[in-house]
This record gives structure tokens, C-alpha cells and sequence, in this order.
């Protein structure tokens, strides 16, 4: 042990050996300590605003909260000091692959799977507790302690992954902006203009967060409004059947529904818990001060955190009920002559799209169908919907990108370069699909990339359970044994759920032995991999079977002093802890 911490005394050593609950490193808030209300450098200096350190985030101003004492209990005012994280975060239950999964559930089932969203919503809700408390706690985000905690081999392969995850979920919302200018101009914008018309994001990006946090905080929020009242409108004008959808939401039961349906349920689960989301929601929540010396307002923070997603979720699942229904009412049970005829007889520039034997819908379609059904009016004001939701969407996955190339890479490029990377990234097989593929191509398209992103689930879930789960990076605040059993179940049910929606998928490739041969090996190298990560895990959580397994048992050394070598090794000095009582202080002194 001495020649692993050579500048601790003794007894520090022997602590750290013996107690995964005896400290917190200080490293782990370094990054995101204040001084006189204002960031602060590893050495005590204040950070100025162009600075770009690492360990910096892309918030360089910091949200004040109200002092505690003030409001023992609960207070609207300090909610509101927390209000921003969540509704950033809900945006990606709001993206144009959700609204197009929305529909289509409505388009199949009708009311049938509303049951399934509202489930979602709740999983989803208890997987961004977690990710929102790791940010709190620790002061980094989840690829920071990903990139710290894995060794290099796994750190870059689990970056690779979610960059994957990234690129497939940017390429649905920048498709989706296309199709939304592609409507409101009467198909005079094509659509891979539309996509070349959204590289302008990275600029107004940059623009909008310079004029401050709250201000861009509160831009995005006022896109959520605009997709409630577009949505809204489309909700009120078709007048779903009220009874039907309060039994199809609170009745756990799907009647007389067959694989399509189930298919289709499956979706609705891999639309909503998206891996990503939970890298950008624990990174999110940094940009609040949060003194990580005093326990209270760790407590405090991760309460009001929670309150606001659950607030900010409880929005994104009207929005999505607004679409489930419209599309249960006004398109189940319809075929592809009538609406058709409904198309001529409105005058729709569209109406060729059901010029077909076999009616379908998507999101292009969704709205040419809105137009032709209830007036031109419902096809612009859905347009309008799906615009706010593809451009908030790919804002907030460009910090995403951001977050995650920062974390796993430890890059030290200055912001711009970064937001240009990533972003180049993203558009540049979204421009060459817009160029070569046609719009009826497009459902095809955004299955694909919902199978790819279902892929990469295991690679968000089990990363943030693991590492909320063991107490050398979480203290108190880790995962109790309750709460790792329900995490470790729903983690089980929604990758066993995703895994059957791309085995469905997987059953519609070309029968040709060089795509067997192929695709047996990717998933070979997935599986691997994925039983990695599930070891690891267990490991952390105390299963003693892992080390004990021949030949790879070393592969899992998850002690206490391990989780935490990287962390000494990068401190000029030990560990500063303090006591008082029973209860501890986190962060550097």
C-alpha cells in the first residue's frame, strides 16, 4: 500500500483500505469548487471567462442559489434557482424521433399504448435521479467519471459508443428540422437544404450563450411552449375521445393487439430512455453552486433536481400524449383512397404521398395528412411543432457531444473548435442521407437509427449505475440496497426490451452470408463488451463470484483504493477530510 500512496500517513492508508464510506475525494469537486461566488482553478484562482481547462464545463457562469437558512423546509424561489437542467433534459423526450414514435403508437394501436409512455416517462424519470445526482455529488459529470474510473481500452470503446448514440439521435432531429422547413415551404426547400440550413445552429449556439445561462435556459423552454401550443392546437382541433384515452393511459392492457402492436410498444420504450440523455443531464446540473463542503445542500440540491425533472417530464408526456392522440383519433381505422381524396379535395401540395395501396406514417407524412384531414392550417402549425422540436433537440445534443468529447478525451481545444467538431460529426452523414435518399425513404431511415441508439443503451445504464451505486465516488449519497435492485431490474427491462426490438429488425436484413458473417461478429464484440460493463457493475455492487472468475477476475479489481487511484495520483497531496461528528465534508479545502 505504501508504494501505492506514498505521501499519506499510515492510518490514512489503513482507512482508505478498510472503508469504502470513510472519505470523498477532493478531486472529484475540485472542478466545480467557488470562491466569492465565482469559479475557481485547481490552484484557488478565479477562472476568467476564457479559460478552457478540461475540467472547465461549457457553463462559465454559475446559478446562485438562495441560502438555506431562509428556507428550512421547501421554497418556490429556490426551485426556480434549480429550474433549467430538467427542462434541457426533457427536450430529448420531445425530438422528432419521439413525436414520430408517437404517432405511429397512435396510428396503430390508438389509445391502447398510452400505459407504455407513461411507464417510460416514470423509468426514465428514475434513470435521470440518478445521473442528476452523480453531477451534484461528485461535481463531474458522467463521462468525466467514466473516463476516470475505466481503464483505457474500455474508456475509449464506451466513448466510441455513445458517440454513435449521439450521431444517430442528431441525425433524427436535424432530418426532422428538414422535413418541418420542407412542409412550411410547399417542398420548395429540399431537404438537404433544410439540413445545410441547420448548421447555422452551432452558430446561434454560440450567440445565445453568450447573452447568459438563464436567458438560454429560458429560450429553450419557450421552444417546449411553442411545440405544447402547436401540439395543443392539433390536440383540440381533432377532440380525441377523453374516456378511451384515460383508459388506454391507466389500463395495463393491450386488446386484441398482435406483433405490431408489440413492436410498437417496444419503441415507445427505446424512443424515450435515450442513452445520451443521461450523459447530458449529469453534466446539466453543474451549472448550479452547490457547496460540496456542506451535506445539506448536496441534500438539497438533489431533492429540488428532482422536483424539476419530474416537473419538466410531466410536460414532455402531455406534449407526447397530445400526439398519441391525435393520430389514435383522427388516422387509426383509415385507409389510403379516402384520405387520398381528402388530399385532392383540400388542394394539399402533398397529396401524392397517399397516392399508394398501403397507407403509412411518419412525421413528413403525419403532417401532409393533418392538412388534408382538418385544412392546410393543421399541416403549417404541425410544421411549426416539429421545427421547435428537431432545433431545440440538436442544440442540446450539441452539448451533449460537447460534454462527452470533453470528458472521455480530456480535451483542452478552446470551445469553438470543439462545438465545430462535433457538430461537423453529426452533419456530415445527415447531408450525404438528405442528398441520396429520397423522402419516402425516411420511416425506413428512422428505424434504423432507433435500433442503433436501442444498442447502445447498456453504455449509458450500466456506466451510471455502477458508479451511483458504489460509495467511493458517491459517499451517503450512493445507491441504497433497495434502490440498486429497482435500478438493476429496470436496467435488465429495458435493455432485454430494446434488445428484442433490434432482433426484429436485425430479421428484415438481406439473406446473404457475408451479412450473417458480419453482423455475427459485431454482435459478438457487443455482447463481450456489454458483459464487461454488467461484471463490472456486479463487482461494484459486492458480487465477490466476479473476482473469484478465472483468468478475468483481475479485470475487476473495484476496491476502494483502485476506484480512487487515479484520483491520488493526479492530487499534488492527499486527501483533505474532515469531520464533524458523524457526518462529513465534502470537496477540497
Amino acid at each position: 500500500m505504501d508504494d501505492i500512496f506514498p505521501f499519506l500517513p499510515d492510518s490514512d492508508v489503513s482507512s482508505l483500505a478498510t472503508s469504502e464510506r470513510s472519505v470523498v475525494m477532493s478531486d472529484l469537486s475540485r472542478s466545480d469548487d467557488h470562491q466569492n461566488g465565482a469559479p475557481v482553478a485547481n490552484d484557488g484562482s478565479k477562472k476568467g471567462k476564457g479559460d478552457n481547462t478540461a475540467a472547465s464545463t461549457y457553463f462559465n457562469e454559475r446559478i446562485a442559489i438562495p441560502d438555506s437558512d431562509s428556507y428550512p423546509t421547501f421554497s418556490f424561489r429556490k426551485l426556480w434557482a434549480f429550474t433549467g437542467p430538467g427542462f434541457l433534459m426533457s427536450i430529448a423526450y420531445l425530438d422528432p424521433g419521439n413525436i414520430e414514435s408517437d404517432l405511429q403508437s397512435g396510428a396503430a394501436a390508438q389509445f391502447k399504448l398510452l400505459w407504455v409512455l407513461l411507464g417510460s416517462t416514470i423509468l426514465g424519470l428514475l434513470m435521470q435521479r440518478l445521473a442528476a445526482r452523480l453531477g451534484v455529488v461528485t461535481g463531474q459529470h458522467l463521462a468525466e467519471i467514466c473516463s476516470k474510473r475505466y481503464s483505457k481500452v474500455p474508456r475509449l470503446i464506451l466513448w466510441f459508443m455513445v458517440e454513435i448514440a449521439i450521431i444517430g439521435s442528431d441525425m433524427q432531429e436535424v432530418i426532422g428540422t428538414a422535413i418541418a422547413f420542407y412542409l412550411l415551404s410547399a417542398g420548395k426547400i429540399p431537404l438537404y437544404a433544410g439540413v445545410l440550413i441547420t448548421v447555422a445552429d452551432t452558430f446561434t449556439f454560440l450567440l445565445l450563450d453568450r447573452y447568459g445561462l438563464r436567458k438560454l435556459e429560458a429560450f429553450f423552454c419557450t421552444l417546449i411552449t411553442i411545440m405544447a401550443i402547436m401540439f395543443g392546437y392539433e390536440y383540440i382541433r381533432v377532440a380525441p375521445n377523453q374516456g378511451k384515452l384515460l383508459k388506454g393511459m391507466f389500463t395495463p392492457y393491450c386488446e386484441n393487439c398482435g406483433s405490431d402492436e408489440l413492436l410498437q410498444a417496444v419503441g415507445i420504450v427505446g424512443a424515450i430512455i435515450m442513452p445520451h440523455n443521461i450523459y447530458l443531464h449529469s453534466a446539466l446540473v453543474k451549472s448550479r453552486e452547490v457547496n460540496r463542503e456542506k451535506r445539506e445542500e448536496i441534500k438539497e440540491a438533489n431533492k429540488y433536481f428532482f422536483i424539476e425533472a419530474a416537473i419538466a417530464l410531466f410536460v414532455s408526456f402531455i406534449i407526447n400524449v397530445f400526439v398519441v392522440a391525435v393520430f389514435a383519433e383522427g388516422f387509426y381505422g383509415k385507409n389510403a383512397t379516402d384520405v387520398y381524396q381528402n388530399c385532392l379535395d383540400n388542394g394539399n401540395p402533398h397529396a401524392d404521398v397517399f397516392n399508394v395501396t398501403e397507407l403509412d406514417v411518419d412525421i413528413y407524412r403525419g403532417g401532409v395528412f393533418l392538412g388534408c384531414e382538418f385544412g392546410n392550417a393543421a399541416m403549417y402549425i404541425w410544421a411549426v411543432g416539429i421545427l421547435a422540436a428537431g432545433q431545440s433537440s440538436t442544440m442540446t445534443g450539441t452539448y451533449t457531444g460537447q460534454f462527452v468529447m470533453e470528458g472521455f478525451l480530456n480535451l483542452t481545444w478552446k470551445r469553438w473548435q470543439r462545438v465545430l467538431l462535433t457538430r461537423t460529426i453529426a452533419i456530415c452523414p445527415t447531408i450525404l442521407i438528405a442528398i441520396f435518399s429520397k423522402m419516402d425513404d425516411l420511416t425506413q431511415l428512422n428505424d434504423l437509427l432507433n435500433v442503433l441508439m436501442s444498442l447502445q443503451l447498456p453504455f449509458a445504464l450500466l456506466p451510471i449505475l455502477t458508479f451511483t451505486s458504489t460509495s467511493a465516488v458517491m459517499a451517503e449519497f450512493a445507491n441504497g440496497r433497495i434502490m440498486r435492485i429497482i435500478a438493476s431490474c429496470l436496467t435488465v427491462v429495458v435493455v432485454g426490451i430494446n434488445m428484442y426490438f433490434v432482433i426484429n429488425y436485425l430479421q428484415k436484413l438481406p439473406d446473404h452470408w457475408a451479412v450473417y458473417l458480419g453482423v455475427s461478429l459485431l454482435i459478438t464484440a457487443y455482447l463481450i463488451f456489454v458483459i464487461y460493463l454488467s461484471l463490472y457493475c456486479m463487482a461494484v455492487m459486492g458480487a465477490k463470484f466476479v473476482h473469484r472468475l478465472p483468468y478475468i477476475g483481475r479485470l475487476f479489481d473495484t476496491s476502494t483504493t483502485f476506484l480512487m487511484q487515479n484520483e491520488l495520483e493526479e492530487s499534488s497531496s492527499g486527501p483533505q477530510i474532515q469531520s464533524e461528528g458523524d457526518s462529513q465534508i465534502y470537496g477540497a479545502t
